[in-house]
């Protein structure tokens, strides 16, 4: 084991917020998730993000307040949203390891982790695999983040942190995405080795069209649009709600642009969805006293402004001729590409176990997709996909709390971000795992303060 200098310093950051406070251990905990490229430590061939790491510190800080303590036990009751995900985490670590062993080598798996066979980076005979152990892992940490999330959320001043917090994140995301781009091919770029020590397969350097490929702070430009889309949700709801709306505003564009510039087919694909999913959210939010006049814009003038790009970009053929090229490329075409072709192929084999399998799974971390519905299938099979449909339903779709405040806004806004994430996994996920951002938006949008009955003011972040 190996103490990397990214891991100093989340060590030395968070000793430093544990003594500020439970506000800054989170804002500080949302900002290292973004470092998914990063290893804080080096165990083998498996590595401890920072984000990971700094669950610590956010649990320690949490639970040594009484009342939070209280409603982290709260938050685990049967039949509440974190119930659930623990049935699914508990299922999916005893189908992780039986199933490799009772099924062994009656089917074949593209392997997430690596296994007793040469790698090959194709198909090998069902067995037990590293990822069983390191999959088990990072959703006992997703579990543990969504807890924390609603206990701090218990509070309307532990609402508002976790609101910062996320918003820091996207700004986060946003500034790594700036400096990849303009780094590229500079010395600056070799310093961005310290944050892509990750055992991984990194593509940093990829160039689709003439142009390089953005990637952030995470191993690849589809994973970097993904994330960024569940910001384009989060900041574009908050937007539109008129919460903190300048800067949202902001990072909502500075976001869709990086999405729009990844040449990722998982942001190109996704990004369009989302800003479906804002126009529904824009005529929720429209109308009536507490309307906001962005809503009731957008509503209105955004179709118009569609048509009217959309017949500009017609009747301009060279135009027309290059964007559908650069969408043929990236979408349209994917998959005749040599990565497509791949990816169909671990989407077949993934859909191959979970029928091969009776439907339970082959377990949790064994077998990788392109696709987080497949992953689920594949994996968990039908009864954790039930756990998992359970957990979606009570923490993200169940209405809680007053309707349009600021809490309410904020719900709002978590939920769109969670389904904008959901949107980017289904099409390249290749795990279980939805990764640290989705449950903290999920335990946002879980979180009812116990004083929210009170009308409160709305206070800029920046104040």
């Amino acid at each position: 084991m190996s103490l990397e200098p990214v891991g100093i310093f989340t060590l030395i950051v968070g000793f430093a917020c544990m003594m500020a406070g439970y506000r800054a251990t989170f804002i500080a905990f949302s900002m290292m998730t973004v470092f998914g490229g990063a290893a804080a430590f080096l165990i083998g061939s498996a590595g401890i993000q920072p984000g990971h790491l700094f669950v610590a510190f956010l649990v320690l800080t949490t639970v040594s307040y009484r009342e939070k303590l209280a409603a982290v036990f709260d938050a685990m009751a049967f039949p509440k949203a974190a119930f659930w995900l623990a049935c699914l985490i508990v299922y999916g670590i005893l189908a992780g390891y039986f199933a490799p062993r009772l099924l062994a080598r009656t089917m074949d798996i593209i392997p997430l982790g690596s296994t007793e066979y040469p790698e090959t980076l194709g198909a090998v005979p069902l067995g037990p695999v590293s990822s069983n152990f390191t999959q088990a892992v990072y959703l006992i940490a997703d579990l543990v983040t969504f807890v924390m999330v609603v206990a701090l959320g218990s509070t309307a001043a532990g609402f508002r942190a976790v609101c910062a917090g996320v918003m820091c994140f996207v700004a986060a995301n946003i500034s790594f995405g700036i400096i990849d781009l303009v780094s590229y091919g500079t010395p600056v770029q070799e310093l961005l080795v310290y944050i892509r020590n990750a055992p991984y397969a990194f593509h940093d350097e990829d160039i689709v069209a003439g142009v390089k490929r953005v990637v952030g702070s995470w191993p690849e430009a589809s994973t970097f649009a993904g994330v960024s889309l569940g910001a384009i949700g989060f900041t574009g709801t908050m937007w539109i709600c008129e919460r903190h709306s300048r800067i949202n505003f902001i990072l909502f564009l500075m976001s869709s642009i990086l999405v729009v510039r990844s040449t990722s087919s998982t942001g190109l694909f996704g990004l369009p969805v989302c800003l479906v999913l804002l126009y529904l959210a824009c005529l929720l939010r429209c109308g009536g006293p507490s309307g906001t006049k962005t809503s009731a814009g957008i509503v209105i003038f955004a179709p118009l402004a569609i048509i009217i790009t959309g017949m500009a970009i017609v009747m301009n053929d060279t135009l027309f001729r290059q964007i559908y090229d650069y969408f043929d490329l990236l979408v349209f075409s994917k998959g005749t590409t040599s990565s497509g072709i791949e990816r169909g192929m671990w989407n077949r084999y993934g859909i191959a176990n979970f029928i091969d399998s009776f439907g339970l799974g082959v377990g949790l971390g064994t077998s990788r997709t392109s696709s987080f519905v497949v992953a689920l299938l594949s994996n968990v099979g039908i009864p954790g996909t039930l756990f998992f449909l359970l957990f979606f339903f009570s923490a993200i779709i169940m209405p809680r709390g007053q309707q349009r405040n600021f809490e309410a806004d904020t719900r709002l806004a978590a939920r769109v971000g969670c389904v904008c994430l959901l949107v980017g996994a289904a099409v390249s996920a290749s795990t279980v795992d939805l990764g640290l951002l989705f449950f903290i938006m999920a335990g946002l949008a879980s979180s009812v303060p116990v004083d929210s009955r009170r009308a409160l003011p709305v206070r800029p972040l920046y104040a």
